[in-house]
Order: C-alpha cells, then structure tokens, then sequence
C-alpha cells in the first residue's frame, strides 16, 4: 500500500512527465494558434482601423464578429460528425484543426494586401471569414484535448498548458503587434501573423489525433447502425425524430437569429444595422432558453423513456431508406450528446450549469469596464495601464496558469477548483480599495519592497499599488482558469466533446456579455466600489457551488459522470 502510494503520489515528477510528453507540446502550440486570431481580430485590428481613420460605428459594427465566439455551440454538431472530403484521413480532429489553422494564416495575409477604407467590404467579409475560421477551430482543439488525454499527458496539465499558450498567443498579437505597427506597417504585422499562422497549421498535420481511417473501419464492421439506434432496446425512430425536429428547429431559430443579425449588422447603410445592445439584452436569454434549457428538458424525456421502458423497440429495425439514415445522422450529431451527457449527469446537471454559469461571471463581466476604470476613474496614462496590464498582468497570468497546473497534480482538481473561486472573489475586494483611494494596496506594495523595485525603473508608489492589484487577480486568475478548464474538460465525454464543452464554455462567454449591461448601469447610477462589493459576492456564490460539486463527486464516484482518468486527478 504505502509504495503504491508513493508512486502515485502527484508532484514535480508527474509535472515534468506531463511536460516532456508530445501531446504536451502541441497543446501549447494549438494554445497559440486559438489565441493569435482572437487578438488579432476582436483588438489589434481596432488599431490599425484607428490609424486608418476609420468611423468609431463601422469599428462598432467591426466587434459583433465576436458573436461567432459566443454562438459557435451552434454548429459544434457538425464538427463532431461530418469529414472534409479529402483530409477525413489526417484524423477526426486535426482535419479541422489544420483546415482552420491554414485558412486564418491565409486570410492574414489577405488583409495585409488590402486597404480598409477603399476596400471595406472585403476587409469586413475576410474579418467576419476569419472570426468564423477561429471560433471552429476553438472548439475542435476542445475536443481534441479531451479525445487524446490520457494518465501521463492529462487533462488538467492539457488544459493549463492551452492556456499558457493562448495567453502567450495574447501578448504575441497584442503587445507585440502594435511594437512591430509602431517601427514597420500595419500590413506588414498581418503578413508575419498570416505567415506565422501557416507554419502552424503545417505543423498540426503532424500532431496526434483520433484516427479517423479507423473510426471508419469500427464503422463499417459495426454495419449501417454502428451507434445501435435501431436494436433493441433502443428508442424507436418515431419518438427520436420528434425529440430531433424538437431540438433542430431551436437551434435552427437560434442559428438563423444570429446569422441575420451579423449579416444585418454589416450593411453599409448604417440607418438599417439593428440595435446590438437590444439585440443582446432581448435575444440573448431567448437564444439560451431555445438551444441549452429546452433542448436539456427534451433530453431528459428521452433518458426518462429509457428508463421508463416505454417507446423502446422490441426488436432491431434497420433504416428502410436513405430519409431514416439522415435522420439517424442527425440525431446523433445533435441530440445524442445531450441525451448523454444529461443522462449521465442526472439532476447534478443543475449544480453544474449553476457552477458554469458563476464561476467565471465575475471576471467576464467586470473585465469590459477595465480601461474606463483605470483611464477615467482612476487616471492612470495609456503607458502605465500598458505596463502594467499587458506586460505584467500577462506575466502574472501565464505564473498564475504554472501554479495552478502544478497545483492540480497535487492538490486535485476539486480543491483547487475551489480555490481559484474564492481568490478570484476576494481579489475583487483589491479593486474595491483602488476606487476609494488604494491605501491598503499601496501600503501592501510598500511592505513587500514592490514599490521600491518599481521606483527603480523610473516608476512611483501610484503605479506599483495598480502593478500589485492588477498582478494578484491575474494570478487567481491563472490558477482558477486553469482549474476551471481542466474541470470543464473532465466532465465532458469523448466522442460528443465538441458539442458539449462548446455548449458549457459558450454559456460562460454568453453570460458575461449579457450582464455587462446591468453592470455598466449600476456603474452609472453608484460607483465602482459597489460594483466590486457586488463581483465579490457572486464570487462567494461561485464557491459554495465548488463546495457542493466537491462533495458529490467525493461522494458518488464513478456515478458522479466522470471517467476513470479524470476521477484519479478529483
């Protein structure tokens, strides 16, 4: 017993095994290659319409191509199921991976030969092409750290090393692209970004993966039926289509909402573009009710007819024609991953959306109202918010994403999911000094020594009390980011990944825009202060669920809807 504990007991050994290993590697590199066009699309690009006198309404219209992050869920179950003619062969996820990968690095370059005021519209289409190409290959590089981890390279070490990579990636076509726009051009940053872009997507082709070739082979052995739809014991056709035109006409609502919204939104006559404020408040929760609450309830009527016995075959019924075969087809891009994954989870389903939809919200929703606060409320200059943003808070985050991967091996995933929860609430309470004054922080900064470290470099007390804030909610971050992803990560199945963690992820991203609204108003009519009281509280929130998710998966085990691999790190 007690040298197999030893050998099991988690450390720097199992860190430094993780870190050695292949699919280590490519997880950072595919890190990289998810946060590079984010950066470049949804912030550098603002710069370079600023500097090329762009109208701040066409820039406004330029952002809601981030809606393609928000929605992408919408079209995860064709990433799961479908092939691209042709490279189906390079495996079930990389085939997506390198096609998108490729297909930015090329639009990159693209927008480096064109001028965005003569050439607007194609600028605009290649922007929105792009924000499309990079939300897909988000989730397909999702399913992919969930499909290939296994105990040496896990998914707790997987996702903390996307992270670093992705926020590597932040600060590549961030800080860096504006140094290279400031001594070289605008198109000339977009050309090394396209070209960097390609040189990834070539290296992904050799990268690890689900075989599609013998996917298909399982397939083909299997016969027409390879999931057993049609056996017996199943439920029978009739009921699985109305629980699929149920659900398909949601998100078909849902995905034609949206895509007439942005194609409304980029018209060139700026009196017919709707309202995206409205658009957000109004049909943002109605988007969530149609494609996650409802499609979970009718989800749930079909676990309940399973265990029931009702509306079962009696015996197998193969398709009888190529009409039942798409429908089947459809079913299970669409519908069978939330039957599994609500049938799997029962009514914990509630604690976890609960827990997806507050674990993250504080920062999601405070971090729009950022630069207003340190700009205007507290006036700091644009060169001592970059300093202390963009360099050091991208540094204490990526520190903060080591410690937190360091400290699931060793803590667990649970209790440092817990963790990052409540220093992520409590650093809010760093902010709220900052709105009255900053004397606690400032005196924090004068007894660690920081002040006079950043008084060497030119700087004052002023700076370093933003330069401590600032680090120490980017360091919670890091750790419950971290912990956050790898426990997304661990509760999703593989074979449906794509369609479930692009689900939960996308509500964490939905519901931090849709309350940015209420808060920029209480901003308005109080103060920040409040504000921060208010982060903090539901950041308490956000903790109890941990503690409540915590003892269920103590208690229940294998049952609590984790696999093997993913239990052992809990």
């Amino acid at each position: 017993m007690g040298e197999a504990a030893a050998q099991e007991k988690p450390g720097w050994r199992k860190v430094l095994a993780a870190l050695r290993h292949r699919k280590t590697g490519y997880m950072l590199l595919f890190g990289f290659a998810a946060g590079l066009p984010y950066a470049l699309l949804l912030g550098t690009l603002y710069a370079w319409l600023s500097d090329a006198e762009v109208d701040l309404e066409t820039m406004g219209v330029f952002s809601l191509i981030g809606l393609s992050y928000a929605f992408k869920f919408l079209w995860s179950p064709a990433l799961d199921r479908v092939d691209i003619p042709g490279l189906k062969l390079l495996g079930k996820r990389k085939q997506w991976m390198v096609t998108a990968q490729l297909l930015l690095g090329a639009i990159l370059v693209i927008l480096s030969m064109l001028d965005p005021v003569s050439q607007l519209g194609w600028f605009s289409l290649l922007a929105g092409i792009g924000a499309f190409a990079s939300a897909t290959q988000d989730v397909v590089i999702d399913a992919w750290r969930v499909d290939v981890a296994d105990e040496t390279a896990t998914i707790d070490i997987l996702s903390t090393v996307y992270q670093m990579g992705y926020r590597i990636a932040a600060l590549v076509g961030g800080a860096l692209a504006l140094f290279l726009a400031e001594r070289t051009s605008w198109p000339t940053v977009y050309l090394i970004m396209g070209a960097i872009l390609l040189f990834v997507g070539f290296l992904g082709l050799f990268a690890p993966d689900t075989n599609a070739k013998d996917l298909k082979d399982a397939q083909d052995a299997k016969g027409e039926d390879p999931y057993g739809l049609r056996e017996a014991g199943q439920v029978n056709p009739r009921t699985r289509m109305i629980a699929l035109i149920g659900v398909g006409a949601l998100w078909g609502w849902a995905l034609i909402t949206v895509g007439v919204f942005m194609v409304r939104s980029l018209a060139n006559d700026p009196d017919a573009r709707p309202d995206s404020v409205a658009f957000i408040s109004t049909m943002g929760p109605l988007v969530v009710v149609a494609t996650v609450v409802i499609p979970a309830l009718i989800a749930a009527w079909i676990v309940q007819q399973e265990k029931r016995g009702t509306n079962l075959l009696n015996a197998p019924k193969p398709a009888a024609s190529s009409l039942e075969r798409a429908g089947d087809h459809l079913y299970r891009a669409l519908v069978l991953p939330l039957v599994e994954f609500v049938g799997r989870m029962g009514w914990s389903l509630v604690l976890i959306l609960a827990l997806v939809l507050t674990y993250r919200i504080t920062d999601a929703v405070w971090g729009t109202f950022a630069y207003p606060f340190y700009l205007g409320e507290l006036n700091y200059s644009k060169d001592e918010v970059a300093i202390a943003s963009k360099f050091f808070g991208v540094g204490a985050v990526v520190f903060g994403l080591a410690l937190g991967g360091y400290l699931l091996t060793v803590l667990g995933r649970m209790m440092t999911l817990t963790l990052g929860a409540l220093l992520a609430a409590l650093t809010n309470l760093l902010y709220a000094d900052l709105a009255i004054g900053g004397f606690r922080m400032a005196a924090v900064s004068d007894f660690i020594g920081f002040t006079w470290a950043v008084e060497q470099f030119g700087g004052d007390q002023r700076l370093a009390k933003l330069m401590v804030t600032i680090g120490a909610e980017n360091l919670a971050v890091g750790i419950a980011g971290a912990a956050f992803v790898a426990w997304l990560s661990s509760i999703v199945a593989r074979g449906y990944s794509a369609v479930q963690y692009a689900l939960l992820s996308s509500l964490t991203m939905l519901v931090g825009t849709l309350g940015r609204g209420a808060l920029g108003k209480m901003i308005e009519e109080q103060s920040y202060y409040d504000v921060f009281i208010l982060t903090t509280l539901i950041g308490f929130v956000a903790v109890a669920l941990c503690l409540i998710e915590w003892v269920r998966v103590a208690r229940l085990g294998k049952d609590s809807g984790m696999d093997e691999v993913a239990l052992k790190n809990a």
